[in-house]
């Protein structure tokens, strides 16, 4: 069987999506009998394949990569930031997409932001999830969760600017991820002391937060720009509803009419849809079932034989 890398541009000790992505590819593709490894860099270690996560971070291996072993395949998953940010002006992510011999993005929507030249070598591979919780939310409270790092990237503060506009106390909001901006850090210190009903509890273990969500009544993902966030896969499997901003990643996970979905930074509208869910049964049914409708989409088997799809392809093309 083959020898592949997979490439990510996050430090082994740093809990991010990235990371989380290059471990179940590493993990599905040794289920089909590969030898896998998964580095920051490729310094010129044998292999079949490579596959890198983010166009621009990666591009460095890429054209070294490309320079010595340009007989052996290349796999670009576009991870997010160098999809929605990076590709414009980036002249290293352009380079790494016109390199790579396939494209791999993380949700449906996300093709479209490409151009014809590079759509026609994409392929959309959704994120998966293997949480095996089950949705039950306390009784007491109407628990709202955000699972995601502080940075500008993720609109950290929206549901708390959200909360702002909503005054019943039976409300809650549970908040967490690492101050990855410490300025954001000393913000969520300064909101606890503003708002007793919102806490953040920094970052935990996967299986810590995993639980928060199934113990949540709704998961709010207010990303600015999101490849195809993970939390929406683990929501999914687990069947906590998600209310999230109307960008491009959340619309390719959830779908265009989805009707958990709010303006991008408009706490008042976001506000009004937590509120919509806490009061009205009928709507909060409706979201429960228009995400179980996307559920099979994120399963880890459905995962493992599109990745693993791409890669027996891309090997069989360049095989002697």
């Amino acid at each position: 069987m083959a020898r592949i890398t997979i490439l990510t541009p996050t430090g082994a000790g740093t809990r991010t999506g990235n990371l989380h992505t290059a471990q179940r590819y590493a993990r599905f593709l040794r289920s089909s009998g590969h030898r896998v490894s998964v580095a920051l860099t490729w310094e010129g270690q044998p292999c079949d394949l490579l596959i890198a996560l983010h166009a621009r971070r990666s591009a460095n291996s890429i054209q070294k990569f490309k320079n010595e072993q340009n007989d052996k395949p290349l796999l670009v998953v576009l991870t997010g930031t160098d999809l929605y940010r990076d590709l414009p002006a980036s002249k290293e992510a352009q380079r790494s997409l016109d390199f790579a011999d396939r494209i791999v993005v993380l949700q449906e929507d996300a093709k479209r932001k490409l151009a014809q030249k590079w759509r026609r070598k994409t392929t959309v591979v959704y994120q998966s999830s293997s949480a095996s919780l089950r949705h039950r939310p306390p009784r007491d409270r109407f628990r709202v969760a955000v699972v995601g790092h502080l940075r500008a990237e993720k609109d950290p503060f929206r549901a708390v600017l959200a909360f702002s506009h909503l005054r019943d106390e039976s409300l809650e909001l549970v908040h967490l991820g690492a101050p990855l901006d410490p300025a954001l850090g000393k913000d969520a210190n300064q909101w606890m002391k503003r708002d007793a009903r919102y806490r953040w509890l920094g970052s935990v273990p996967h299986s810590e937060a995993l639980g928060w969500i199934a113990r949540s009544h709704l998961l709010v993902v207010s990303s600015v720009m999101e490849g195809g966030a993970n939390v929406i896969c683990e929501a999914a499997r687990i069947g906590t509803p998600v209310i999230g901003s109307r960008m491009s990643g959340n619309v390719g996970m959830l779908g265009r009419r989805y009707p958990g979905l709010y303006r991008l930074f408009d706490e008042k509208g976001l506000a009004a849809l937590i509120k919509k869910a806490l009061e009205d049964r009928n709507y909060y049914k409706h979201l429960k079932d228009a995400l179980a409708r996307r559920r099979r989409l994120f399963a880890p088997a459905a995962e493992r034989a599109s990745i693993n799809r791409v890669a027996r392809r891309l090997l069989g093309k360049m095989a002697p």
